[in-house]
């Protein structure tokens, strides 16, 4: 949730990390899993902490529940600085993380209590992997929302990145309440606070005024293997030589010898 570490992919002893961001007004970096926290994590939390100059702190949730079940059981902590808004990032994503102008476009469309989904488009066959949003062109409005659709729906896909208000979790409380309801009826068994953003809250939000899509024409992918790895490290790389030159590596005389771009430490 609003997570911004040092991006560190070669790393396989602590969670998916996240590229850093940059916003003036961020005030608290919050990490929520069902990971097991050791002294890797730790380490690599407070490296981010030093170097960022910003909060960062690990929840650990006591069962998986779900991308809004995470957020809905931590809302005191993630509301307790009164934030007019923030932002929940799935850890598997390599993105340039459009931030600011995801919030210069949440201030433009709807109202105050509207929120954002980044967007980006696929070809028909890659569609069908992601959730795909039917948008109104005009309006920026997401009209219709599927996960995962069977058919092709939209070139229009989910980057699992999203900008929401405090009310927010007014909407994921009511599918909490109906969870506890329809075990109560079917007398049977299941977490009711297991509760999924992209099922349960955005198809129900879908058409209703309260949900937008700001898409993005940067570099944008998910970190599902060791592969996609080092594809993500070539797309940072190459986006730290046009924006942060100075994390890259240089040639200096009687030192190692790099080729292509590489970070340093």
């Amino acid at each position: 949730m609003y997570s911004c570490t040092r991006f560190h992919p070669l790393s396989f002893e602590v969670p998916k990390p996240l590229s850093p961001v940059a916003l003036p007004n961020m005030k608290e970096i919050l990490l929520i899993g069902f990971y097991q926290p050791n002294e890797e994590l730790n380490r690599f939390l407070s490296c981010a902490q030093q170097d960022f100059k910003i909060s960062i702190r690990y929840l650990q949730e006591y069962a998986a529940l779900g991308t809004g079940g995470g957020i809905y059981h931590f809302r005191d902590q993630i509301l307790s600085g009164g934030p007019e808004a923030f932002f929940v990032m799935n850890a598997d994503v390599c993105s340039e993380f459009p931030l600011p102008e995801m919030t210069d476009f949440q201030k433009e469309h709807g109202d105050a209590y509207s929120f954002v989904i980044l967007g980006t488009t696929a070809n028909r066959k890659q569609s069908l992997n992601y959730g795909c949003i039917v948008e109104n062109e005009q309006a920026d409005e997401v009209l219709h929302y599927v996960e995962k659709p069977s058919t092709f729906v939209s070139d229009i896909i989910n980057c699992g990145i999203y900008l929401f208000t405090p009310e927010i979790f007014q909407h994921i409380g009511a599918v909490f309440q109906k969870n506890q309801q329809d075990m109560e009826e079917s007398n049977g068994w299941h977490r009711t606070e297991v509760i999924r953003l992209e099922q349960d809250i955005f198809t129900a939000l879908a058409g209703q005024g309260k949900l937008y899509v700001y898409q993005t024409g940067r570099f944008w992918s998910q970190i599902k293997s060791a592969g996609s790895v080092i594809y993500a490290s070539r797309l940072y790389l190459n986006q730290y030589h046009k924006t942060h030159p100075e994390r890259l590596a240089t040639n200096r005389e009687g030192g190692p010898k790099t080729r292509g771009k590489c970070l340093c430490f």
